[in-house]
Formats: structure tokens, C-alpha cells, sequence
């Protein structure tokens, strides 16, 4: 989430009413999570836990609930509750537009683009040329869709990612200012959802095809010529690299990575990163042969216990 102007490390603790740590002029460009930040960014850390890798990441200033020393060419803003700080930011530089009217003014359609009755289309939303969007579509605030995309009915792209934070009195949002970006040539069956970003931008890469009733979590990246079927879900902050295939129901884990070309068989829960081009089956998946022989072994097991 980059901001719409440097800010003073100072000035932004002005802003969310806390104290700060380094050069007051210090600068910061944006705000990201962990997983993305660059040099110039903003992240917060509010378990001792990640302190240390929140500090040595490449955010050059941290929202951090400890007095700690601000490292060298970095600020710190010293916050007790640094999630809620990071939703003031969100709220500031991402604010929810409401909308006026089914397709935004803001919106830019490119040519040939055909868009079926009562589809939503919101604030600053880019679709490229000779794209169809079915009715009953709906793409949030600042969506990205490239050339020659097809989105079939009800389908909702850019809702707000599933992250909250346990407190005593219930679960805190976090608020999500990033987006979602599709390339050219990617088809989107029915009843889909894709979260978008919560700092930055859930990626789906050119010639994906997606079949109905598919959930996509936010930030997660996803390669070209990926095929997935129905009922797949995809937690967030996942890497599925290109050309994966997952057959219908499998269930992917949060910030794991899929390697290139794999294949995973229908049903499959993916608990951790997969090596490209290997096939897998199963919860938690490993490589297929090793499964159906584990599988094998387990039905003649009753027969070699009563041999005993």
C-alpha cells in the first residue's frame, strides 16, 4: 500500500497518537505486511515472537508495542496496540468509497468488453478489451482485469481478506487496503471469490482457467496456465507457481508454495510447500505412489494382525 506521499516518521506518529524512535524526518513510502515489505515501508510486529524478524526485514520503519533500539537507517513507532495502528493507516490512505451507482464513473472499460445486467463495478476498476463479465458479478474498489477475461455469474472479486485478531471482547479485523490484479486470458467459472490484498495486490497470472465455486485468499500469487477445479480453496499469502493443477476440493494452507507444473489429486489437503512437477494425493499430501502403497499397507493390516 504505498501512501500518496512521503511521510515524515514524526508526522506519522503525530498521526496515530504515539511516540517514535530515529530521525524525525525519517521517510516512509507505504505500508505492507511482513511477507512483502520493501525498503521504505512500514510494517507492524506485535508479538515478541517476530520482533527480530520484523526488525531485520526490508521495512525501513516498524510499529512495534516494545522499547526497543530503532537499528541503523530504520524509525520505530512505539505503539501498545501496533494492529490498530496499522488500520488507522489503512482507513487514512484506503478509505471505503460508497458507491453511487452500478458501474463507477471512475471505472475505465476497454473496448469490446461486454458487461450482463446487474453486475457491480466499483471505484477506479480496470478491465482490458474484449473481456465478458456475466451478470451478477461484482469487482470491488480498484480491482485490475487484463484483455480477453471471462468472469461467469456471482462471482465476487476483491472482498476483504479473511484476517482477525482474538481479543477479549471478540475478533479485530484487520482491514484490507491492497487489491486484486488478473492478467489477460484468465477464465473465472461461477460462485468464485478472491480476496483481495491486505497492503498489496492477490495475483493471478495470464491463461489461469478457474472453474465454478473456487475461494482465493488474499495475497496469495498465482502463476500462468494454472488449472483449478471446483471447490478448491486457497488460503492466504500462498504461492502456486505456473502451470499447477488442483483437482476439485483440495485445500491449500496459508504461505505455503506449490511448485511449478505439481499435480494435486482431488480431496488433497496441502499442509506445506510442494516441489514442482511431482503428483500428490492426500491430507496432508505427499507424492501419490507413496500415499497409495501407505493406503495398500493399511488394508492388509487387519490380516497380518490376526496372523499374530
Amino acid at each position: 500500500m504505498d501512501f500518496p506521499r512521503p511521510y515524515a516518521l514524526e508526522e506519522l506518529a503525530e498521526i496515530l497518537e504515539c511516540s517514535f524512535k530515529g530521525d524525525p524526518m525519517h521517510q516512509v513510502l507505504g505500508a505492507n505486511e511482513i511477507h512483502v515489505v520493501r525498503p521504505g515501508d512500514l510494517v507492524f510486529v506485535d508479538h515478541p515472537k517476530y520482533y527480530q524478524k520484523a526488525l531485520e526485514s526490508k521495512a525501513t520503519t516498524v510499529i512495534i508495542n516494545q522499547e526497543v533500539d530503532a537499528p541503523d537507517g530504520k524509525g520505530l513507532l512505539i505503539a501498545e496496540d501496533p494492529f490498530s495502528k496499522f488500520n488507522i493507516l489503512t482507513r487514512l490512505f484506503q478509505p471505503f468509497q460508497s458507491a453511487g451507482q452500478a458501474i463507477a464513473t471512475s471505472a475505465k472499460i476497454g473496448e469490446g468488453t461486454q458487461i450482463q445486467p446487474n453486475c457491480f463495478i466499483g471505484h477506479d476498476v480496470q478491465i482490458g478489451k474484449n473481456c465478458r463479465i456475466h451478470s451478477n458479478v461484482s469487482l470491488y474498489d480498484g480491482v485490475v482485469i487484463g484483455d480477453d477475461v471471462v468472469i461467469h455469474a456471482n462471482t465476487v472479486i476483491g472482498s476483504d481478506a479473511f484476517y482477525y485478531k482474538n481479543r477479549p471482547e471478540g475478533r479485530d479485523q484487520l482491514l484490507s487496503g491492497g487489491t486484486v490484479i488478473i492478467e489477460n486470458h484468465v477464465h473465472i467459472g461461477a460462485a468464485c471469490t478472491i480476496d483481495k490484498g491486505v497492503s498489496d495486490s492477490t495475483f493471478i497470472g495470464e491463461g489461469t482457467k478457474i472453474d465454478n465455486q473456487v475461494q482465493i485468499g488474499h495475497d496469495t500469487k498465482i502463476g500462468k496456465n494454472c488449472l483449478f477445479a471446483s471447490q478448491v480453496g486457497i488460503a492466504g499469502c500462498a504461492i502456486i507457481e505456473d502451470e499447477v493443477i488442483l483437482w476439485g476440493q483440495v485445500g491449500v494452507s496459508s504461505g505455503i508454495t506449490i511448485g511449478s507444473k505439481a499435480v494435486v489429486l482431488a480431496q488433497s489437503g496441502v499442509a506445506k510447500s510442494l516441489a514442482g512437477g511431482k503428483t500428490y494425493f492426500g491430507s496432508p499430501a505427499e507424492e501419490a505412489r507413496k500415499k497409495w502403497k501407505e493406503l495398500a499397507s493399511i488394508r492388509v493390516l487387519p490380516e497380518l494382525i490376526e496372523k499374530l
